[in-house]
């Protein structure tokens, strides 16, 4: 026999972006980015304690269980090392061009392109490693490392 909780939610007080909120709990995570209006491109990220990685809530009707005094955040300053540099980015994604940008910022001569090839280490659980292509983007974490090098020129 299975046992539904039909415990009414309790109000606990949350902080999301520094900000305190009264919330139910348990909610869902919609409701979260509704009550602290979190922008459309944003994530919602529940902050972990010690080496865990932070969590991801998602923008959906599942179901979560908030704690008194409980952090969120939607947008945190990561720092990204970019052929050995250290490069402050505050989005959850990183694209291609963006980390080209970032290894070379003095864009080449009108005449000249440039390939380059982007590979990256140390990243969040969804994409620990890998190359990154034209046109895609990967999650980030902090301490991130990529790698970029000039694969071509004409």
């Amino acid at each position: 026999m299975s046992h539904i909780d039909e415990t009414p939610p309790h109000m606990v007080r949350i902080h999301i972006d520094r900000q305190p909120y009264e919330s139910p709990s348990p909610t869902t995570g919609a409701a979260l980015y509704t009550l602290a209006a979190i922008a459309p491109h944003r994530e919602l990220f529940r902050e972990a304690v010690g080496d865990q990685e932070d969590e991801l809530v998602e923008r959906s009707d599942t179901s979560v269980q908030l704690q008194q005094d409980e952090h969120l955040y939607s947008q945190k300053e990561f720092v990204l090392i970019v052929n050995g540099q250290h490069k402050k980015w505050a989005e959850p994604k990183i694209a291609f061009e963006q980390v080209t940008h970032l290894a070379f910022p003095d864009p080449p001569p009108p005449n000249v392109v440039i390939t380059y090839t982007v590979e990256y280490e140390d990243g969040p659980r969804r994409n620990r490693e890998g190359s990154l292509i034209a046109g895609k983007s990967v999650y980030v974490k902090n301490g991130m490392i990529f790698h970029v090098t000039e694969t071509g020129r004409s």
